[in-house]
């Protein structure tokens, strides 16, 4: 029986995941740990030795060089679609601050909620903040009302999906193997949908940088099997039991 394939990559180590800081939609690149996690995942994906018919991935330039890395590393023509709709979560007003910083300064039980819960957003991004996303080039092309100043997971959801049911679901549908090269709060949000995961455990998924994850469906589009392909770093993909 033939499975159709749908690959989420989380972005390999960025600048600021090594310097411990809330990136969002700042457009940081990946450090040297996370160009070697690109390539590493583009070896996985070798190993698979599937054909991969589509290609998508955000506006940011970490999550844009992983896919690249993993296309030259599978000889394949640099042809993928780009959308915002797939950007990191837009983490408002904590936007470039270190995490134990911000962890000391709120309290945990604060830190946690704006973190890891399905509906809390930190504070808005204040009109005067540096990293504004607004007026950045890379989203010329987003309608205006459209970009987010904070959003929290369920934002991030509200996105994704529609966009997931309008263009990656169809190839799937149409018999093509799909890879999604993404980011940790992008991905747990399709997860949260593909795997049916609560709003109370979605917490509790991490998505590990560089460790490709291959979901298998069947023709009706049910998860069949899903595993990571580095099993050494596989993270537990949390149900509702």
């Amino acid at each position: 029986m033939h499975m159709n394939k749908l690959i989420l990559t989380r972005h390999g180590q960025s600048v600021w995941n090594a310097e411990n800081r809330f990136t969002g939609w700042v457009d940081v690149d990946l450090s040297e740990k996370g160009i070697l996690e690109a390539k590493k995942s583009g070896e996985l994906i070798k190993k698979l030795n599937i054909r991969i018919d589509v290609f998508y991935t955000s506006f940011l330039k970490r999550a844009i060089k992983t896919l690249t890395t993993i296309l030259q590393e599978n000889n394949l023509e640099l042809k993928f679609n780009t959308s915002w709709e797939i950007n990191e979560r837009h983490y408002g007003s904590l936007t470039g601050l270190n995490k134990d910083e911000t962890k000391n300064k709120i309290g945990e039980e604060q830190f946690k909620k704006y973190r890891r819960s399905w509906d809390i957003a930190p504070p808005p991004m204040a009109d005067d903040d540096k990293n504004k996303s607004l007026f950045s080039p890379l989203n010329a092309s987003i309608p205006i009302g459209m970009i987010p100043f904070t959003e929290s997971l369920k934002n991030t959801y509200d996105r994704v999906i529609p966009y997931y049911e309008k263009e990656v679901k169809r190839k799937i549908q149409e018999n093509k193997n799909v890879l999604i090269s993404a980011h940790g709060n992008s991905l747990r949000a399709l997860c949260k949908y593909l795997f049916k995961i609560s709003d109370q455990k979605i917490n509790e998924l991490e998505i590990p940088t560089g460790n490709p994850l291959v979901l298998e469906f069947n023709e009706n589009l049910i998860i069949e099997k899903y595993y990571y392909l580095d099993e050494s770093r596989a993270k537990n993909i949390i149900f509702n039991q």
